[in-house]
């Protein structure tokens, strides 16, 4: 099979964009990667996605917390029936829904600025 085709680990062809890097790359595709706004873009979002990521298990993983060692505390209640336990979980809900609406509004401003920059900078 000599058809230009990469084969994966069982002889078959391998799926679109799966081949081993630095076989048949594109040199366009390289000179976009080292370039210094494709640097920054990468990296701006990568820390920013790992700061959320990080605040979010912060979040989750207290409440988890508080479910395993503090039980009473989950159990008072608040405003008649309901627990601070219903209140919490909630919160940790609404607080996930509010960090996807943080990063969106950050893609859509931010990283798409830079990400039209590169565009620019490369004639695409």
């Amino acid at each position: 099979m000599s058809s230009g085709t990469t084969l994966g680990a069982r002889g078959r062809p391998a799926p679109p964009g799966t081949a081993t890097l630095g076989t048949d790359q594109d040199p366009q595709v390289a000179r976009i990667a080292r370039s210094p706004e494709f640097q920054q873009l990468v990296g701006e979002r990568t820390r920013f996605a790992w700061t959320l990521t990080i605040l979010m298990l912060i979040v989750y993983f207290g409440f988890i917390g508080l479910i395993a060692f503090d039980k009473s505390l989950l159990a008072v209640k608040v405003g008649g029936t309901a627990s601070l336990g219903l209140f919490v979980g909630v919160f940790v809900i609404l607080f996930a829904f509010l960090l996807t609406g943080i990063y969106v509004a950050r893609a859509n401003t931010r990283f798409d600025a830079l990400s039209d920059s590169l565009k620019r900078s490369f004639g695409r």
